[in-house]
């Protein structure tokens, strides 16, 4: 009977494990994930609503021409909207499926999405640089092929396409975070 109550002493002496921590990185994958999905939006907002008609003058005076600046006059400002359009839809699943996460940690493939992840993050910076460089082209020219300023003319348009590019810029970032998130705590999985 000495026997059974030593074990019992020291199953008292030892502290209790610590509680489980539950959803930590959880909340903050939904909280990026929402970022990501509310800067797409934005983003393709913004770049949609970017139309600017001007009169411009034309070598025979003293006639104006009316010409219009919209966002579909430019392929790579076509391939900017499908893109963040894509990964607005990515974001807006993914945030959903973080957030029936907290209800059930147990169900959440992070594995599955970091590869998304990645995939929608080239995706997203390869759109992201597309259109900054068709709109850095409008800012400054380039005067080595003849290809004249048009900022000076149309800058309630460039505003719009500078700051749909700075609000994607801060998609990618956002992005990139949900990669280095998500990759940390699959990392504390792996046992040592």
């Amino acid at each position: 009977m000495a026997s059974t109550e030593a074990p019992a002493s020291k199953a008292a002496a030892a502290p209790p494990p610590p509680p489980p921590r539950r959803g930590g990185s959880t909340l903050g994958d939904l909280v990026l994930r929402f970022l990501l999905f509310a800067s797409c939006v934005v983003g393709v907002v913004v770049m949609v609503t970017s139309k600017q008609t001007e009169l411009i003058p034309i070598p025979i005076p003293p006639f104006l021409l009316s010409r219009s600046a919209k966002f579909n006059h430019s392929p790579a400002f076509i391939y900017y909207v499908a893109a963040l359009s894509v990964a607005g839809l990515y974001s807006l699943i993914t945030t959903l499926v973080s957030f029936f996460a907290l209800l059930k940690p147990n169900c959440y493939p992070k594995p599955v999405f970091v590869i998304f992840d990645v995939l929608f993050l080239g995706i997203l910076a390869s759109a992201t640089g597309a259109a900054g460089a068709v709109a850095y082209i409008g800012l400054k020219g380039n005067s080595n092929v003849q290809w004249r300023k048009v900022c000076d003319i149309y800058d309630g348009f460039c505003k719009h396409i500078g700051s749909s590019v700075a609000v994607s810029l801060f998609g990618s970032i956002v992005l990139s975070l949900l990669i280095i998130l998500s990759v940390s705590a699959l990392a504390k999985r792996i046992p040592k």
